[in-house]
């Protein structure tokens, strides 16, 4: 990106709390933002937000959800074409499934899967190819978690689509890496937002604000590849991913 003006940022998934935070910082450094989500509505108010707190300009999207698929590739293409040069995507979508459910009903775990898994995939695939057309360099962010790091019972369908992104994260960066792309992988722990409404907050959960500063500092300031969020959450992580098979299956996560 050129290093006099600020980013033009590309962002998916805007109602999400975490991605309207990361937005208001950009929409403070002046960038030009396009955002997207399902609920127009909050899309719009969103954006009137963003405005006023600075962004160069701000253009809506039309909306996608991520359970249809056929309405993926138009947004892509809008936000391309509304802002011109692209420097910085977010992908930013996603929802917590209850695990019982899911055990119980394999459609739900399946629209669960196109939610978390499929439909991040299809939406960076044809990102990726976007961004090496235009030949400069560029980030593309998406937002997984740390319970993609170790398949746990409370919530094992949502780690296994998280664990599945972050794999394909990891050969998408490997793939574009020649061609000056960026490809960070967002790993939050526990946020407050209204995602986590129904969970009983403890003192290893962050506002939704301070993860959408942490998110905005791996997209323009570092040059990492996994950005965890915070950062605490990597020696977290680091040690339950060191428990023994035998005995982390004993355990009631």
């Amino acid at each position: 990106m050129n290093q006099n003006l600020p980013p033009s940022v590309l962002i998916f998934g805007i109602t999400s709390a975490m991605a309207e935070h990361t937005a208001r910082k950009f929409a403070a450094d002046g960038c030009k933002i396009a955002i997207a989500g399902r609920n127009q509505a909050r899309v719009h108010d969103i954006a009137e937000d963003l405005r006023v707190r600075g962004a160069a300009a701000i253009h809506e999207l039309p909306a996608f959800d991520a359970r249809k698929p056929d309405t993926l590739a138009p947004c892509v293409a809008a936000g391309f074409e509304a802002l011109g040069q692209v420097d910085i995507v977010l992908i930013a979508h996603g929802s917590l499934p209850d695990q019982d459910r899911c055990a119980a009903d394999i459609d739900t775990a399946i629209s669960e899967m196109e939610i978390n898994f499929l439909s991040v995939l299809r939406l960076c695939t044809d990102i990726a190819n976007r961004l090496e057309a235009l030949e400069k360099p560029a980030t593309l962010g998406v937002i997984s978690s740390v319970a993609g790091l170790r398949g746990r019972q409370s919530n094992y369908l949502y780690g296994s689509a998280k664990g599945g992104l972050n794999v394909f994260l990891q050969g998408l960066r490997n793939r574009m890496q020649p061609h000056g792309i960026r490809v960070v992988t967002l790993l939050p722990g526990f946020v407050d937002s209204p995602m986590t409404a129904d969970i009983e907050k403890g003192p290893l959960f962050v506002s939704a604000e301070k993860a959408g500063a942490c998110i905005h500092r791996a997209l323009v300031r570092s040059a990492g590849d996994i950005a965890y969020i915070p950062f605490f959450w990597r020696w977290i992580m680091l040690v339950i991913r060191l428990i023994p098979e035998p005995l982390f299956k004993r355990l009631k996560l």
